[in-house]
């Protein structure tokens, strides 16, 4: 384990802090109105969580057992491939279109009992299932790292820990300096809805970027 690999993961996994599901649903339980529950919030960001690290923990189960019938270049590559695929999707994305959030605001304010919380944040881990691609690519480049599966564990926890670090910061303003705040939030959420699938773009173009820089790195230099 390098300290490049763990910075790399590192920024993938702000990447993926930026999702629906880690970032904007938790906004809009702040700006949910009346008094914030922090139970509620406590029970989305943990289901959301742990959904996250036991869907890589099945992935990198298979990735392993696929790789380890490979030889260690032939993996680096496939890591390459998948960088670079990455990057090329990210300018499908078109910045002027508007992202339907509505949906998901009515089906929070409508669902209060923890349990159908929990269920909201199963269901957005699921459909961004088909969008974790920064994830994906994140644990390609731990497989292809030769780590040990406790090793491998440690830091698909690390990554899900991560991915809710913005959500828990923005909490702790909102907790303390609720007026000031709720405003920023706002614009975020407003933000978010104009503007989502271009972010989505740079995102997916930024992952694209880091994974096909650590296969070249470990192809070429090291």
């Amino acid at each position: 384990m390098t300290v490049g690999l763990v910075a790399a993961l590192a920024g993938l996994a702000l990447l993926d802090s930026t999702s629906i599901g880690t970032l904007f649903i938790p906004i809009w339980l702040m700006l949910t109105p009346g008094r914030l529950k922090l139970s509620r919030f406590a029970v989305y960001l943990g289901t959301i969580t742990v959904f996250y690290f036991g869907v890589g923990v099945l992935i990198v189960l298979g990735a392993t057992r696929l790789i380890g019938h490979l030889d260690s270049p032939v993996a680096l590559w496939i890591q390459l491939v998948i960088g670079v695929f990455l990057f090329a999707i990210s300018f499908r994305f078109d910045s002027k279109k508007k992202t339907n959030t509505g949906k998901w605001q009515n089906r929070i304010n409508a669902n209060g009992s923890a349990v159908a919380l929990a269920g909201v944040a199963v269901l957005a881990g699921v459909v961004e299932l088909a969008t974790m691609l920064p994830y994906l690519g994140a644990i390609g480049m731990m497989s292809a790292a030769d780590l040990r599966p406790a090793q491998i564990g440690l830091l698909l926890a690390g990554y899900c820990l991560v991915m809710i670090v913005p959500a828990l910061v923005l909490l702790g303003a909102r907790l303390a300096l609720r007026s000031r705040v709720e405003p920023f939030l706002t614009r975020i959420s407003t933000w978010f809805a104009e503007k989502g699938a271009g972010a989505t773009g740079w995102i997916l173009g930024i992952a694209g970027f880091l994974v096909a820089r650590d296969a070249i790195a470990r192809l070429f230099f090291l």
